[in-house]
């Protein structure tokens, strides 16, 4: 009996050893004094793999500068909520903050001087493992994106970015809304590029979580033979959800087999069958228009059957379907020929360092693009009548794509980082 009492008493130690190691607690404030718990931030703490955190990737901040900073933590795969104090006692600060490759959280808010706002989001962290055998096979340009290395990563950035602390804890039983997709919705790294899987998390509370598996250049049979699925497959669970938006490189694929209502719907069919097999809840969404107007100026399909397709096994199979490409179509309409230029790539030579051609992208969005496509997923999630609804922030307050929002409105502080090459895929 001692026996067994003392192994139970090692065990519980271990346990709780390992419930402390799952929160790390950042003290970001210029006192000397340390908050209870937490570990003290300074300019000089930089991130090394042997400390396991600190700032990162840019210059350290000095708690004065406005310029935009980054801070990581080596965690497991995982979600994580974080729990950010935005504001300082000694001057007025704005703060946008986005975590891994520039998924958005917190967008521009503001705090007085003497103000600490408290908000907090969950995080999904990973890294390309499957088992001991298996890997998600990454692209040589995925190979350094901040979604794939063994960090979690926050980005500070906003007209002044101020933080005081922030605390980051193991968030395992949330809900997860697993994203599959292509360059429409992957996670971009680097300006100018976006997509609406990176910018809608913005909308919804820590109550849940997004996890971005798309990946540019991308079909629906490519990604399963990637791995990235069997990736998923690793981590999702009951009460999840498998959100799945592809047809813009399925439609160049051609032979025997291939087609809209062959191969295309027979890979819509095995993401359907996996989430259900693991009782998750599958959702199929049309792919975004291109930016492409008839002679009368009105926005034209370029997808031939493929969002057809979509919607035939959506109603055969009995999944939620959101009607992107509808929506992103009347949203093309409502801007015009020329306005819709702003939802998309189009940007003078110059306007980035070392672009020296024009940007003239009709299918890869721009971050107020992004943004605009995100409130449309959103809006087709409601119509769709999906539960996670209920997640959504309480500052979010509709969208109409028929009627969007003003371009001047939209505020986006940029990202060190650029790249000339554009996204795989078109």
């Amino acid at each position: 009996m001692k026996r067994i009492i003392s192994l139970t008493s090692v065990l519980f130690v271990i346990g709780c050893l390992f419930a402390q190691a799952q929160v790390y607690k950042f003290d970001f404030t210029p006192d000397k004094k340390v908050k209870d718990g937490y570990t003290k931030i300074t300019p000089e703490t930089l991130f090394n793999n042997e400390q396991g955190y600190g700032y990162d990737l840019q210059p350290a901040w000095d708690g004065k500068s406005n310029q935009p900073f980054f801070f990581s933590v080596n965690v497991p795969d995982g979600n994580y909520k974080v729990t950010v104090t935005l504001g300082s006692k000694d001057t007025t600060g704005n703060t946008t903050v986005r975590a891994e490759s520039r998924r958005l959280f917190i967008e521009n808010l503001p705090t007085k001087k003497g103000e600490l706002i408290t908000e907090s989001f969950v995080v999904n962290k990973r890294n390309p493992k499957i088992n001991e055998k298996e890997k998600v096979k990454l692209k040589s340009r995925e190979i350094k994106k901040l979604n794939w290395d063994d960090k979690l990563t926050l980005e500070f950035n906003g007209d002044a970015p101020r933080v005081s602390a922030v605390v980051i804890e193991k968030a395992d039983n949330v809900p997860t809304i697993y994203l599959c997709g292509n360059s429409t919705v992957v996670d971009n790294d680097n300006e100018p590029w976006a997509s609406w899987g990176q910018m809608i998390p913005r909308f919804f509370t820590d109550k849940i979580c997004i996890a971005n598996h798309a990946e540019s250049g991308l079909s629906a049979n490519t990604f399963i033979g990637g791995g990235r699925l069997k990736k998923i497959l690793s981590q999702i669970k009951k009460g999840d959800y498998l959100v799945v938006e592809f047809g813009h490189n399925d439609q160049k694929q051609k032979g025997a087999g291939k087609g809209a209502y062959y191969s295309f719907a027979y890979n819509l069919k095995i993401f359907i069958d996996e989430a259900r097999a693991k009782g998750a809840y599958p959702v199929l969404v049309t792919p975004t228009s291109r930016r492409r107007f008839d002679s009368n100026g009105k926005s034209t399909n370029t997808h031939g059957e493929y969002p057809d397709a979509v919607r035939w096994v959506a109603e055969k199979e009995n999944v939620p379907l959101i009607e992107l490409n509808g929506m992103t179509a009347t949203l093309c309409d409502a801007l015009g020929v020329d306005g819709s230029m702003k939802l998309f790539v189009h940007y003078l030579a110059g306007t980035f360092p070392g672009q020296t051609k024009d940007f003239k992208d009709n299918t890869h969005f721009s971050t107020y693009g992004a943004y605009e496509v995100a409130k449309c997923v959103v809006e087709g999630m409601k119509k769709a009548d999906l539960d996670i609804v209920k997640y959504l922030r309480a500052d979010y307050k509709g969208f109409d794509p028929a009627h969007p929002d003003n371009f001047k409105s939209f505020k986006w502080n940029l990202c060190p980082f650029t790249e000339i090459e554009k996204p795989d895929g078109n």
